[in-house]
């Protein structure tokens, strides 16, 4: 698996642990490797903060709330750096009020959407060899076996967060053909009005990948349902 990312991706990895801070690939990229998918987004979590981060690599940039460096790779390529945090209330269903540094790495998973992008991966020394090792406290490996898409948590608080996961949800069973477990599934149908709150940029983003997927006709009735 190691092979999948590439030097330059796996070198921000290896600056930050050399330099005493924790380092884990998460999210998409972490999703994809194991299902053997290309990786278009590399998404790295670390407990360095923005501006220990940027210490190390000058060339990145950070102009936002979230805790996230954009390291450039090239001129189409930036990998995502972002602080463990944790996350209160989302009074507009889309984006925290509040966002705090966090300390573990569980503690940011626990705020992700979807037990399959709640994993994180990284690479330690045993014996002189690289060992891959993961984090997955809500057994999104297994998930991913069983091609669930499940919420982190409790349903209702996972969409009532983000209303936007709403269409994430579909989205991810069509374009890897997986099915919504029931109690996700139901609570999607619950909180179906909480998408008017989400603008029509990224309900129009979430419906082009719906439709560009290589069965869109599942995505369609999804959305009916």
């Amino acid at each position: 698996m190691k092979d999948l990312i590439p030097p330059s991706v796996l070198r921000i990895h290896d600056t930050l642990e050399k330099n005493n801070f924790e380092a884990y690939f998460v999210g998409g990229s972490v999703r994809n490797i194991i299902l053997n998918l290309p990786v278009k987004d590399w998404d790295l979590t670390t407990n360095a903060t923005p501006e220990q981060i940027l210490k190390l690599f000058p060339d990145g940039y950070y102009n936002n709330d979230f805790g996230t460096v954009g390291i450039p790779l090239d001129e189409k390529t930036i990998v995502e750096v972002t602080t463990y945090r944790t996350e209160e209330g989302f009074s507009n269903k889309r984006h925290p009020d509040k966002v705090s540094w966090g300390k573990t790495i569980q503690e940011d998973l626990s705020r992700r959407d979807f037990t399959i992008n709640a994993i994180a991966m990284k690479w330690s020394m045993v014996n002189g060899k690289s060992s891959m090792v993961f984090v997955d406290p809500y057994d999104g490996q297994t998930d991913i076996k069983n091609k669930i898409i499940r919420t982190v948590g409790t349903p209702s608080e996972r969409f009532k967060e983000d209303a936007l996961r709403l269409l994430r949800a579909i989205r991810f069973a069509t374009v890897l053909s997986f099915d919504i477990d029931d109690a996700t599934g139901k609570e999607l149908v619950e909180d179906a009005p909480l998408i008017q709150q989400i603008s029509f940029e990224r309900i129009r983003d979430e419906l082009l990948k719906i439709l560009a997927s290589e069965n869109p006709s599942k995505g369609i009735l999804l959305l009916k349902d």
